[in-house]
């Protein structure tokens, strides 16, 4: 038997076992090819699932194409610019199904992927966060699954050791991380709902590595789960590197530091972050291409994460404008 959906659609009545959890900020075509690769993976699995929208305050029509989107079984429309840490935890909520899968509006899941997710987490029963495979949009693959950040993982950093000690998305087999990237996370939201899901405090950037050391903490862990593929098309290390996000990014590793360790840690973090984007600027005033710019933005958000415009900021703006 089938039930229409809020969208007036037919969605299977029996129960749910996975949510399909997308939060999109005014990116309308990009959400759209997330959506049918979506539909299709919703094709393939052998249980019931649905899918939620949350449009992020989008003033490009997203909410509208949601909603008229096959796949779509419901759209949350916040009206404003909100935080990541908010809007997923929100979706969480409404999520029916045991596992929920997180993305964002620029990950493009590949054929399989849910059902190798699901597997992981499935067969793992202390395990509340599976992540996938990142892929650039040529096929490369990035880092997507880290140790938690400490002192150590900074002096790691300054001392350009951090693909060695800290990036732990390697290798061909689902193996245990310390945590993912939530561009592409499937969760246990029991687990979530456990911890209180996501500390709303983190705005954007930082959050899913609180989330993932909460629920480790609590005695859960994360998997990386490789044979789980997905296409993040855009990402804060490539391309053009607004200063907001530069700001936002600092502050918010600022306040793991803070909440999970010392005071003393946070201030060594500081500093050997900014040592080696300081060496990365100072290597861009003598390579052709290279702009130093940029790095010197992270030396002093890294200093000062008190100080400056970030995405908080540019979204209060946004929404003061409507």
């Amino acid at each position: 038997m089938a039930a229409p959906g809020e969208n007036g659609r037919m969605t299977d009545a029996g129960e749910v076992e996975l949510s399909y959890c997308v939060v999109n900020t005014s990116q309308r075509e990009l959400m759209i090819r997330g959506l049918d690769a979506i539909a299709s993976e919703r094709a393939s699995v052998p249980f019931a699932t649905e899918v939620l929208v949350l449009d992020n305050g989008s003033r490009d029509g997203s909410a509208e194409a949601a909603r008229a989107h096959s796949a779509v079984d419901r759209v949350l429309a916040t009206g404003e610019r909100r935080g990541k840490a908010l809007n997923d935890s929100e979706l969480l909520r409404h999520a029916r199904g045991p596992f929920a899968l997180l993305l964002n509006e620029d990950s493009e899941l590949q054929p399989g992927a849910t059902l190798a997710l699901w597997k992981a987490l499935r067969g793992d029963s202390r395990a509340a966060l599976a992540g996938a495979a990142l892929l650039r949009p040529g096929g490369a693959r990035q880092p997507s699954a880290w140790r938690f950040p400490s002192p150590w993982t900074a002096l790691a950093g300054a001392l350009f050791l951090h693909r060695l000690v800290t990036v732990q998305s390697r290798g061909e087999h689902a193996r245990r991380v310390d945590w993912n990237q939530s561009s592409a996370l499937l969760v246990r939201t029991s687990a979530a709902a456990a911890v209180g899901y996501l500390d709303e405090d983190f705005f954007v950037y930082s959050d899913e590595v609180d989330f993932a050391r909460r629920l480790h903490d609590a005695g859960w862990h994360s998997l990386y789960v490789p044979s789980a593929r997905a296409v993040h098309h855009e990402q804060l290390a490539t391309g053009s590197v607004p200063e907001a996000r530069i700001v936002e990014f600092a502050r918010n590793r600022d306040l793991y530091m803070r909440k999970h360790h010392s005071a003393a840690a946070a201030r060594a973090v500081r500093w050997l972050t900014a040592f080696s984007y300081a060496v990365r600027a100072l290597t861009a005033t003598v390579l052709p291409g290279r702009d130093p710019r940029r790095f010197l933005t992270h030396v002093r958000a890294s200093l000062h994460p008190e100080r400056g415009r970030g995405l908080r900021e540019a979204a209060a703006e946004y929404n003061r404008q409507t």
